[in-house]
């Protein structure tokens, strides 16, 4: 007499299990690859956003000259509004996330360069917020434009002009 099976044996569930995880250890890795290139695929679009920004906040506020802070490019804050009209302080130029410098598992350092009462030039940094996890390679630029990049993430403070642009 042979007795109907109900449901499935513990040998059939541990190899669909098994078979879940080898998958997964295949994918996981790409997975992660692909999520760095992405974050640093938007780290240098958000130089080029700053860059271009910048021209326009040079040309609007002449008397200035470059922004004084990454902050008054954007709206003043990641969730504050824009002034009706902007002004120097919030130009809104750029959106409340990037103005606050930390988007996309990047960390952005601004710095003007001050000369003869105002801002004569500027430098950006984008670094990995965590090294290896969010992003692999560091950007940077001056008030030149030309975005440049440091492959092995460890930009200092400052854009060495030396760094590879992109």
């Amino acid at each position: 007499m042979i007795r109907k099976q109900k449901g499935f044996s513990l040998i059939e569930l541990l190899i669909v299990v098994a078979i879940i995880l080898i998958i997964a250890a295949i994918a996981i890795p790409n997975l992660l690859r692909a999520r760095i290139a992405a974050n640093e695929s938007a780290a240098a679009s958000g130089i080029r956003t700053i860059n271009t920004a910048e021209v326009s906040y040079n040309s609007t506020y002449p008397a200035v000259g470059y922004a004084a802070t990454l902050v008054s490019l954007g709206p003043g804050g990641p969730a504050a509004t824009c002034p009706t009209p902007p002004v120097a302080a919030t130009a809104c130029l750029i959106d409340g996330v990037l103005a606050s410098g930390i988007k996309g598992g990047y960390t952005y350092g601004y710095t003007p360069t001050v000369g003869g009462g105002l801002n004569t030039g500027y430098q950006v940094a984008a670094k990995p917020t965590t090294a290896n996890q969010t992003g692999v390679r560091s950007f940077c630029s001056f008030a030149d434009a030309v975005v440049r990049v440091d492959p092995t993430g460890a930009l200092a403070a400052t854009c060495p002009p030396a760094t590879t642009p992109i």
